[in-house]
Protein backbone atom coordinates (compact mmCIF):
# COMPACT_ATOMS: atom_id res chain seq x y z
CA UNK A 1 0.00 0.00 0.00
CA UNK A 2 1.16 3.21 -0.60
CA UNK A 3 -1.27 5.26 1.76
CA UNK A 4 -3.19 6.54 -1.51
CA UNK A 5 -6.90 6.08 -2.48
CA UNK A 6 -5.86 3.20 -5.07
CA UNK A 7 -4.70 1.32 -2.37
CA UNK A 8 -7.49 1.55 -0.15
CA UNK A 9 -9.99 0.46 -3.06
CA UNK A 10 -7.62 -2.29 -3.47
CA UNK A 11 -7.90 -3.31 0.12
CA UNK A 12 -11.38 -3.10 -0.55
CA UNK A 13 -11.30 -5.10 -3.45
CA UNK A 14 -9.29 -8.11 -1.87
CA UNK A 15 -11.66 -8.13 1.02
CA UNK A 16 -14.55 -8.55 -1.39
CA UNK A 17 -13.30 -10.42 -4.32
CA UNK A 18 -10.37 -12.35 -3.56
CA UNK A 19 -9.69 -13.16 0.06
CA UNK A 20 -10.68 -16.42 2.46
CA UNK A 21 -11.57 -16.95 6.40
CA UNK A 22 -8.91 -17.64 7.82
CA UNK A 23 -6.32 -15.88 5.49
CA UNK A 24 -3.71 -13.12 7.28
CA UNK A 25 -2.71 -10.35 5.21
CA UNK A 26 0.19 -8.30 5.38
CA UNK A 27 0.05 -4.33 4.59
CA UNK A 28 3.21 -3.25 3.27
CA UNK A 29 4.50 -0.07 2.65
CA UNK A 30 7.59 1.29 1.19
CA UNK A 31 8.30 4.42 3.06
CA UNK A 32 10.56 6.54 0.88
CA UNK A 33 14.06 8.16 1.84
CA UNK A 34 16.58 10.12 0.30
CA UNK A 35 19.23 7.43 2.50
CA UNK A 36 20.81 4.96 0.63
CA UNK A 37 20.99 1.61 3.67
CA UNK A 38 23.68 -0.21 3.52
CA UNK A 39 25.50 1.80 0.79
CA UNK A 40 29.32 2.32 2.03
CA UNK A 41 29.81 5.36 0.24
CA UNK A 42 31.49 6.92 3.13
CA UNK A 43 29.80 10.03 5.15
CA UNK A 44 27.39 12.21 3.31
CA UNK A 45 28.77 15.37 2.36
CA UNK A 46 28.51 18.30 5.42
CA UNK A 47 26.03 21.01 5.05
CA UNK A 48 26.42 23.45 7.77
CA UNK A 49 23.80 23.33 10.47
CA UNK A 50 22.64 25.32 13.63
CA UNK A 51 22.07 23.14 16.86
CA UNK A 52 18.57 22.73 16.31
CA UNK A 53 18.50 21.04 12.94
CA UNK A 54 19.53 17.66 13.73
CA UNK A 55 16.47 17.65 16.33
CA UNK A 56 14.03 19.27 13.83
CA UNK A 57 14.66 16.77 11.44
CA UNK A 58 14.57 13.80 13.28
CA UNK A 59 10.79 15.47 14.88
CA UNK A 60 9.81 15.68 11.07
CA UNK A 61 10.72 12.09 10.41
CA UNK A 62 9.11 10.61 13.89
CA UNK A 63 6.28 13.34 12.33
CA UNK A 64 5.92 11.81 9.20
CA UNK A 65 6.61 7.78 11.00
CA UNK A 66 3.58 8.44 12.71
CA UNK A 67 1.41 9.64 10.05
CA UNK A 68 2.55 7.10 8.13
CA UNK A 69 1.10 3.82 10.54
CA UNK A 70 -2.16 6.14 11.22
CA UNK A 71 -2.48 5.75 7.09
CA UNK A 72 -2.01 2.63 7.16
CA UNK A 73 -3.93 1.77 10.18
CA UNK A 74 -6.73 3.78 8.32
CA UNK A 75 -6.22 1.51 5.42
CA UNK A 76 -6.75 -2.06 7.41
CA UNK A 77 -10.27 -0.86 8.32
CA UNK A 78 -11.96 -3.13 5.51
CA UNK A 79 -9.89 -5.97 7.04
CA UNK A 80 -10.67 -5.90 10.64
CA UNK A 81 -14.51 -5.44 9.77
CA UNK A 82 -14.21 -8.06 7.85
CA UNK A 83 -13.08 -10.68 10.73
CA UNK A 84 -9.39 -11.37 8.46
CA UNK A 85 -5.95 -11.05 10.70
CA UNK A 86 -3.43 -8.65 9.29
CA UNK A 87 -0.30 -7.39 10.17
CA UNK A 88 1.10 -4.09 9.01
CA UNK A 89 4.92 -4.25 8.00
CA UNK A 90 6.67 -0.78 6.64
CA UNK A 91 10.03 -0.49 5.94
CA UNK A 92 12.38 2.38 4.33
CA UNK A 93 14.01 2.76 1.23
CA UNK A 94 15.03 4.86 -1.37
CA UNK A 95 13.58 2.42 -4.44
CA UNK A 96 9.81 1.81 -3.48
CA UNK A 97 9.80 -0.75 -6.61
CA UNK A 98 12.80 -2.96 -5.81
CA UNK A 99 12.09 -3.11 -1.84
CA UNK A 100 8.67 -4.05 -2.52
CA UNK A 101 9.76 -7.30 -4.69
CA UNK A 102 12.37 -7.89 -1.98
CA UNK A 103 9.88 -7.81 0.63
CA UNK A 104 7.90 -9.88 -1.15
CA UNK A 105 10.06 -12.66 -1.64
CA UNK A 106 11.56 -12.06 1.98
CA UNK A 107 8.45 -12.53 3.22
CA UNK A 108 7.08 -15.53 1.29
CA UNK A 109 3.89 -14.18 0.24
CA UNK A 110 1.62 -15.86 -1.83
CA UNK A 111 0.48 -13.26 -4.08
CA UNK A 112 0.40 -9.62 -4.13
CA UNK A 113 -2.60 -7.26 -4.80
CA UNK A 114 -1.97 -3.64 -5.45
CA UNK A 115 -4.05 -0.98 -6.76
CA UNK A 116 -3.01 1.12 -9.55
CA UNK A 117 -5.18 4.43 -12.24
CA UNK A 118 -4.19 2.60 -14.99
CA UNK A 119 -1.42 5.09 -16.08
CA UNK A 120 1.47 3.12 -16.26
CA UNK A 121 1.40 2.42 -20.23
CA UNK A 122 0.08 6.17 -21.03
CA UNK A 123 3.21 7.89 -18.77
CA UNK A 124 5.75 6.03 -19.70
CA UNK A 125 7.82 7.69 -22.40
CA UNK A 126 8.56 6.01 -25.71
CA UNK A 127 12.03 4.96 -24.47
CA UNK A 128 10.06 2.42 -21.91
CA UNK A 129 12.17 4.02 -19.20
CA UNK A 130 9.48 5.12 -16.82
CA UNK A 131 7.45 2.70 -15.91
CA UNK A 132 4.79 2.66 -12.52
CA UNK A 133 5.34 0.22 -9.70
CA UNK A 134 2.50 -1.86 -10.67
CA UNK A 135 4.09 -3.09 -13.86
CA UNK A 136 7.52 -3.20 -12.40
CA UNK A 137 5.86 -5.79 -9.50
CA UNK A 138 4.29 -8.03 -12.22
CA UNK A 139 7.79 -8.15 -13.90
CA UNK A 140 9.95 -8.81 -10.97
CA UNK A 141 7.80 -10.18 -8.12
CA UNK A 142 8.46 -14.00 -7.29
CA UNK A 143 4.74 -14.45 -7.07
CA UNK A 144 1.55 -13.89 -8.84
CA UNK A 145 0.80 -9.54 -8.82
CA UNK A 146 -3.16 -8.53 -8.85
CA UNK A 147 -3.42 -4.90 -9.74
CA UNK A 148 -6.26 -3.72 -9.07
CA UNK A 149 -7.52 -0.81 -11.54
CA UNK A 150 -9.20 2.09 -9.55
CA UNK A 151 -12.21 3.17 -11.39
CA UNK A 152 -12.00 6.65 -12.77
CA UNK A 153 -15.17 8.94 -13.10
CA UNK A 154 -15.84 7.89 -16.46
CA UNK A 155 -16.52 4.68 -15.09
CA UNK A 156 -19.40 6.25 -13.23
CA UNK A 157 -17.08 7.09 -10.06
CA UNK A 158 -18.40 4.83 -7.43
CA UNK A 159 -15.87 2.70 -6.25
CA UNK A 160 -17.04 -0.15 -7.32
CA UNK A 161 -15.07 -2.44 -9.39
CA UNK A 162 -15.60 -2.22 -13.31
CA UNK A 163 -17.35 -5.12 -14.33
CA UNK A 164 -19.67 -5.96 -17.10
CA UNK A 165 -21.68 -9.23 -17.86
CA UNK A 166 -23.11 -9.86 -21.03
CA UNK A 167 -26.85 -11.66 -20.06
CA UNK A 168 -27.24 -14.79 -22.44
CA UNK A 169 -30.43 -15.34 -24.48
CA UNK A 170 -32.25 -18.52 -23.75
CA UNK A 171 -33.80 -20.16 -26.17
CA UNK A 172 -36.62 -22.71 -26.28
CA UNK A 173 -36.51 -26.25 -27.88
CA UNK A 174 -38.98 -24.77 -30.15
CA UNK A 175 -37.11 -22.04 -31.17
CA UNK A 176 -39.05 -19.54 -29.41
CA UNK A 177 -37.00 -16.61 -27.21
Amino acid sequence: VDLSDESAFAVRWAVQNYLRPGDTVILLHVSPTSVLFGADWGPPPQTPQNPETPQSQKQLEDNFDAFTASKAADLAKPLKEAGIHFKIHIVKDHDMRERLCLEVERLGLSAVIMGSRGFGAEKRGSDGRLGSVSDYCVHHCVCPVIVVRYPEDKDGGDAAPVVTVKETEVVEKDGKG
